[in-house]
């Protein structure tokens, strides 16, 4: 079982008694969509039970993936769910990947959770997977808390494709972050964890 604690969350394994949350939180017409991806089709509710029972399947037959492409975001005290963290391939041809997060209830936004846990993601991408020399985080302009998470985190600014996101028909910005795995094991020469716990 996969777990590392920040001092306000933990990101971990994915268990049985998230999927009740899950479910509720993928469904359309939550706060966080606006934001994650808006510009994205969104999962029916039909598609979301398939996605949550599939997870199930794996919990219960030991075969979720490894190295991890996704996490729960919970609270450290009280385990709940918050989110989740996840990564995809943007280039497997060259180790290029994109993680994101998503933390699902706005009154938990802005209050650093969503830096502990994206920030503990990063560094378990590093240590995961040793081919891999960065990690992207992409976003949209109209996304000021991703920007400034990334920003904090020491992510790198590296792209911006001006008018490419179409948002309630609105035109923004699709925005690139990235982070070299010498940079992050330069600010964190002890690891992540270790930083935020002092």
């Amino acid at each position: 079982m996969l777990h590392f604690e920040g001092k306000q969350i933990v990101i971990r394994d994915w268990r049985l008694k998230d999927a009740e949350d899950y479910i509720f939180w993928r469904q359309p017409g939550q706060a966080w969509q606006k934001f994650d991806g808006p510009y994205y089709p969104r999962m029916s509710k039909d598609e979301v039970i398939q996605l949550v029972d599939a997870l199930c399947t794996k919990i219960k037959t030991n075969t979720l993936e490894v190295p991890r492409d996704d996490l729960a975001i919970a609270d450290l005290d009280t385990d709940q769910l918050l989110g989740r963290v996840s990564w995809y391939w943007e280039s497997q041809e060259t180790n290029w990947l994109c993680a994101g997060i998503a933390i699902f209830d706005p009154e938990y936004w802005g209050n650093g959770r969503g830096f502990e846990a994206f920030g503990l993601w990063t560094e378990y991408l590093f240590n995961a997977m040793p081919q891999i020399v960065r990690v992207d985080l992409r976003t949209w302009s109209g996304n000021f808390g991703m920007m400034r998470l990334a920003e904090k985190l020491g992510y790198t600014k590296e792209a911006c494709f001006r008018k490419a996101r179409i948002v309630d028909g609105r035109y923004y910005d699709s925005i690139g972050y990235g982070v070299l795995r010498e940079e992050w094991n330069q600010m964190h020469p002890e690891g992540f964890q270790k930083d935020i716990l002092k």
